[in-house]
């Protein structure tokens, strides 16, 4: 017969590990975004989260598995914010919406991407970190080719271009404006980064869409 109490004990430790854990992983997270992977050592995430080394190493075996749980979750994030602003992106104008929304989070985060980071940091050191943010680029792409193609469908870019050379396209210049604003600490490269690629995507405009004024509401 079960004692008394059965079946609360366990999951009521299991809540409050998984709550643990995620926590580390946040709090790393954060560490990393500011600082860099290197910098960021494992006695820095023990005395910051305020756990000890014991637990830190029942969830994590080694830095690596922490790493790699911080791409995850860096990419999920930066890529679920991305997703509903690109969702939102039917028309010219909705475009240049986007970008405004980029601009005024730029400083908010550092003046970099939490994605564009990471690879810097760890793409020539890792390859299974490599794979994985090079796999966060290209949903990232992909869900702006997305966009473009319903720009096409919606007979506002020209269909002579592939939508996701256009997306990869801006893709790469964000991350080159970002890279940049955070070297220099000033939103300029990134600013004329993605103005320039946007412009690009402009002038595939179709013809009977350029310089038409913007739709009521």
């Amino acid at each position: 017969m079960p004692g008394r109490g059965s079946g609360k004990g366990p999951s009521r430790r299991t809540a409050r590990g998984a709550a643990t854990r995620e926590r580390v992983i946040a709090t790393t997270a954060d560490l990393m975004h500011r600082q860099g992977v290197t910098a960021t050592t494992l006695d820095q995430v023990v005395d910051t989260c305020g756990v000890s080394k014991s637990q830190l190493y029942h969830y994590f075996p080694d830095k690596e598995a922490l790493v790699a749980e911080v791409i995850a979750t860096q990419a999920n994030r930066v890529l679920s914010a991305q997703k509903q602003l690109i969702e939102q992106l039917h028309t010219m104008q909705e475009l240049d919406k986007w970008r405004d929304a980029l601009v005024a989070g730029l400083s908010e985060n550092g003046y970099r991407c939490p994605i564009g980071s990471l690879a810097n940091e760890l793409a020539g050191r890792c390859d299974t970190a490599r794979r994985t943010l090079a796999g966060a680029f290209g949903t990232w792409t992909g869900d702006m080719a997305g966009a473009f193609a319903r720009l096409q469908d919606g007979g506002e870019l020209s269909s002579e271009v592939a939508a996701e050379d256009l997306a990869l396209e801006v893709v790469a210049a964000l991350q080159g404006g970002y890279l940049l604003a955070q070297t220099m600490q000033d939103e300029q490269p990134f600013v004329l980064a993605l103005d320039m690629a946007l412009g690009w995507v402009k002038a595939h405009a179709r013809a009977d869409h350029q310089n038409r004024p913007d739709r009521p509401g």
